[in-house]
């Protein structure tokens, strides 16, 4: 097997060598046990597939092609004997308006109102849109129009002369044609375009005393013939222009009219097929003469996209395909299986090999067979259950050896701390030792040299030079003077006053009793307490002392001001205390001398450098710690731990005092 896991380098170095590890997985695909089983089943099986899908697909969609030519002419006849129904309808809806009794009547008394309340009811009935009645001049003696099919019947102005139009005319010059007395035409109105016919209206004699039209509008005819043709219409008149369509675009429309009459006047009224484009989807049209009561009223297209076609061809073409793939696929499905019966086994059983080689011996083959692919899987699970059992004691060992190596490596850190502390502790005492004993004799001396330089200061004469010599001696005198004193209270180590304090308040008081100092050293104090008391054993004198000492050092640590943190946290066996400053912070190297007496990094004149060492007695005898942590231009932080239990030690020295 190739190793897949090895990282490929970058370059082309890199590119050949992933092309060459890709195509070894392809050959090793190639050559693998499923693959020899299944290849050539699957080749066979496709090859008879496509031919097939070939051969019925092009005798299916030969015909779709003519289908669709024989839908047009359908079309353009549905159509056409819609027409022929419509007209019918307007013909009987005339004939039993001018037969209604009392409508000679009312067109002889001009009376327009009584015409309306008649032949409003059977327009409503009848479905027109719109009905007209003219007297025996022509001239309009009632009319109601629909200007839509979802508004109502409005009256229109009487008087109107309608002997202009033929259709009229014919009707009231008595004249008759092959198809009777009744004419149909357009007449073009303010609300649309409208399909009339037009029939005379005669007295009980037989006179004639005038005619009625009734009339469809033509977008409502072209929207019928659409929804039985289920084609898109265009109908024009004799002179091109346009009557009505269902095409929403009026621009495209006028372009499928150019077509349209071109077609019309090389052919004449046959009935033609043209294809053309619109908006860029092609169409296909037929074009036919249109005929009312055997007379030529204009043109009529029936349009249709021709991408029905293309899409006819295609879902035929998709469904014998989608048959074919099915039953290829069922047919691949099934060699698959028998092919996976024999070879999924072995395989397996390799993927459990390579995962046991990674270090994965949860593995089991879980193959329960009778034959030889049975007894090999048996004895892999063997093998795997004894390495598991190994792998798990030796794990346990290590797992122990890492344990102690982390309890050796924490006692170490202990020891070396502790060690720490003993040096320090032991230095501090050698100080304090060495201090006991001359302190006094220096101290004595210090206060008469002192004394000294101030009287003869008194009696100078008059001499400059010598009174600044001896304000020299007196200043330099009482600096020994300090450095003695401090070195006087580090000597002297007493016995801390313990009792139970709350550490908050202390705190509390060490910050007003160093605000003068933090304002004037322009630094931003901010406190961080908590809400409840923290309550220890501990002298609050000296811990006072820790603090507005640890303060003091952070103000002068910041000369340009800045941000001093004050943050106290109360756990469950020790209270810590964390004097934060943004100061210029303490090298490295100074780290681990600056709890010994007389060391400082302040400009002379600043400190004697006890202030630290005194602290860290003080924290020391409480039986607590003070460590330190500090960056150069970033600051310094020092961390007080006090514990909430008196300890043995500062018992015993408690009680020594306390007797």
């Amino acid at each position: 097997m190739r190793d897949t896991s090895t990282p490929v380098a970058s370059g082309p170095a890199g590119l050949q060598g992933a092309i060459r590890q890709v195509w070894g997985q392809v050959m090793d695909g190639l050559f693998s046990l499923r693959a020899k089983l299944v290849l050539p089943y699957v080749l066979l099986v496709l090859l008879l597939a496509f031919g097939g899908i070939y051969i019925i697909t092009r005798l299916v969609t030969s015909s779709v092609r003519e289908r669709f030519v024989n839908q047009l002419y359908e079309a353009g006849r549905v159509s056409a004997d819609a027409v022929v129904r419509t007209e019918q309808d307007q013909l009987s809806l005339l004939r039993l308006m001018t037969f209604t009794v009392g409508v000679p009547s009312a067109i002889q008394r001009n009376d327009s109102q009584t015409l309306t309340n008649l032949l409003l009811p059977l327009a409503l009935n009848g479905g027109a849109e719109a009905v007209v009645v003219v007297d025996d001049q022509g001239r309009q003696v009632m009319g109601i129009i629909r200007p839509s099919p979802e508004e109502s019947f409005i009256a229109t102005q009487t008087g109107a002369d309608f002997s202009t139009y033929y259709f009229v005319q014919n009707v009231l010059d008595g004249e008759t044609d092959a198809a009777g007395d009744k004419f149909v035409g357009l007449i073009e109105t303010p609300e649309g375009i409208y399909l009339f016919t037009s029939g005379p209206v005669q007295d009980q004699d037989g006179n004639l005393i005038g005619g009625m039209l009734v009339g469809t509008r033509a977008d409502t005819l072209a929207r019928e013939l659409k929804s039985q043709a289920l084609a898109d219409i265009l109908m024009l008149d004799r002179q091109g222009h346009l009557v009505a369509t269902t095409f929403p675009d009026l621009q495209e429309t006028a372009q499928l009219r150019e077509e349209l009459m071109a077609s019309l006047s090389a052919g004449g009224t046959s009935v033609q097929l043209e294809e053309f484009e619109m908006s860029g989807r092609p169409y296909q049209a037929a074009y036919t003469p249109w005929i009312a009561r055997e007379q030529i009223m204009g043109t009529m297209g029936v349009v249709l996209p021709s991408n029905f076609v293309v899409s006819a061809e295609a879902t035929s073409r998709n469904l014998i395909s989608l048959i074919f793939a099915l039953g290829t696929v069922a047919v691949i499905v099934v060699g698959y299986l028998i092919s996976q019966n024999i070879a999924r086994p072995i395989l397996h059983l390799r993927s459990m090999a390579q995962a046991v080689a990674a270090g994965d011996l949860e593995q089991a083959s879980g193959l329960i067979r009778s034959d030889e692919i049975g007894d090999l899987a048996e004895a892999f699970d063997v093998m795997t259950a004894r390495l598991h059992a190994r792998t798990e004691e030796a794990q346990q060992l290590y797992e122990e050896t890492i344990e102690r190596n982390q309890q050796l490596a924490e006692m170490y850190e202990r020891l070396q701390s502790a060690q720490q502390q003993l040096v320090q502790s032991e230095k501090l005492a050698a100080v304090g030792q060495l201090a006991a004993g001359i302190v006094h004799d220096v101290k004595n001396p210090l206060g008469v040299i002192k004394g000294m330089a101030e009287e003869l200061m008194i009696d100078t004469d008059g001499r400059p030079e010598m009174e600044q010599g001896l304000k020299i001696i007196r200043d330099n005198a009482s600096r020994a003077n300090l450095i003695v004193t401090d070195l006087l209270k580090f000597a002297r180590q007493s016995t801390p006053s313990m009792q139970q304090r709350d550490l908050r308040t202390t705190v509390e008081g060490c910050l007003r009793l160093t605000d003068y100092l933090i304002r004037k050293g322009k630094v931003d104090a901010i406190s961080e307490l908590p809400d409840q008391a923290v309550w220890l054993t501990y002298d609050s004198q000296q811990i006072e002392q820790v603090i507005i000492n640890l303060i003091q050092n952070a103000v002068q640590a910041m000369p340009e001001g800045g941000e001093l943190m004050l943050r106290l946290t109360d756990g469950e066996d020790e209270a810590m205390l964390r004097v934060e400053d943004s100061g210029v912070g303490i090298p490295k190297e100074n780290l681990v001398r600056i709890f010994e007496p007389f060391f400082t990094t302040k400009p002379e004149g600043q400190g004697t450098g006890m202030g630290l060492a005194v602290s860290y007695g003080i924290i020391s005898r409480h039986g607590g710690r003070i460590d330190v942590e500090s960056s150069i231009g970033e600051g310094t932080a020092f961390t007080i731990s006090l514990p909430k239990e008196i300890p043995a030690q500062s018992q015993l020295h408690q009680s020594e005092a306390l007797a």
